[in-house]
């Protein structure tokens, strides 16, 4: 005899994916995110998360668990349920880096995870105390070719994009400087600003006031193209084709969630993101909206995964 608990059952298997998508969410969605409240992935996600509440008609909630090297964010994600109810968010370095920096690492692999939706990138912009001598990514490139490990630069710790877009431009140039690394951004660029440091590369929105003040150089930008809110700075690719590195920040949820699930959510956040205000949001910190579907998004985290994981291998750098 067939029970009605059993009939349910039954029936719940019959239900198409598409239909579970269609009605996604029927509940509170949580969001972790693998950084600070107040930094910026952690902004970028409670703008989205506000927009997604009012959308779905259920709460979205950010929970902050920083820390591991994103590994405590990244593995309550991978061992919640893969239905899309717990998401994460993080800078991309937590799937494209990491992953090649502590190989042996027994915590997350990017295997785990899967890309829903790019939110915003913003490319790095290379700049110089006034002291260095160099105005342009060229000159810069002369000075290191001339005293090769004499240029000291800033980090934001071993590893981190900062550290890693020197390290390519410093195999793309063929040059070498020494890095010195800080426990976080204000430090370095309190001490570039101080001229302890003469070299880092950050965040333009971060440099743009010291810029503006004429008490820093901006030596270029690591994008594929300018950008307005720094009229005459020239890309890093001017001097260096093929040269760029972004700093980008997306969604991810556990890997095995059903691709509609997948989908409707990339569907959601994409809508926000090409939305007038929330590009209006992103311009005085002259970040570029990240458009996309998921599957085009985890085609740019592939390359760039590769990308890193060469770098890594040819500088040998790890953690570990």
């Amino acid at each position: 005899m067939i029970t009605l608990p059993r009939v349910l059952l039954l029936l719940a298997a019959l239900v198409p994916a598409s239909a579970v998508a269609q009605t996604f969410p029927t509940r509170q969605v949580t969001i972790i995110a693998a950084t600070t409240p107040g930094s910026l992935p952690d902004v970028l996600a409670r703008r989205v998360a506000i927009q997604l509440s009012q959308k779905w008609g259920h709460p979205v909630v950010i929970e902050n668990r920083p820390g591991g090297a994103y590994a405590i964010a990244a593995t309550a994600v991978i061992n919640a349920p893969a239905d899309g109810y717990t998401l994460l968010v993080s800078e991309a370095g937590l799937y494209t880096t990491q992953p090649h920096l502590v190989k042996k690492r027994k915590d997350y692999a990017a295997s785990d995870l899967t890309p829903v939706s790019g939110m915003a990138r913003i490319p790095l912009a290379f700049v110089a105390h006034p002291s260095l001598g160099a105005k342009t990514i060229g000159e810069l490139i002369a000075l290191a070719k001339a005293k090769p490990g004499a240029i000291n630069y800033g980090t934001t710790g071993p590893g981190t994009a900062p550290h890693l877009g020197v390290l390519l431009l410093e195999s793309m140039a063929k040059v070498k400087m020494t890095a010195v690394h800080y426990k976080g951004v204000s430090l370095a660029n309190n001490d570039l600003l101080a001229g302890h440091i003469p070299l880092l590369a950050i965040a333009p929105s971060l440099a743009m006031p010291a810029y503006k003040a004429g008490k820093v150089n901006m030596l270029g930008i690591a994008g594929t193209q300018p950008i307005p809110q720094l009229p005459g700075v020239a890309t890093v690719a001017e001097t260096v084709p093929g040269f760029e590195m972004n700093v980008s920040f997306a969604f991810f949820a556990r890997a095995g969630t059903p691709k509609d699930v997948i989908a409707k959510i990339n569907a959601d956040v994409q809508e926000i993101v090409k939305s007038p205000d929330y590009q209006k949001f992103l311009e005085p910190q002259a970040l570029q909206p990240m458009l996309g579907s998921a599957d085009q998004l985890a085609k740019t985290m592939a390359a760039e995964s590769d990308k890193m994981e060469k770098l890594i291998q040819e500088v040998n750098l790890s953690l570990e």
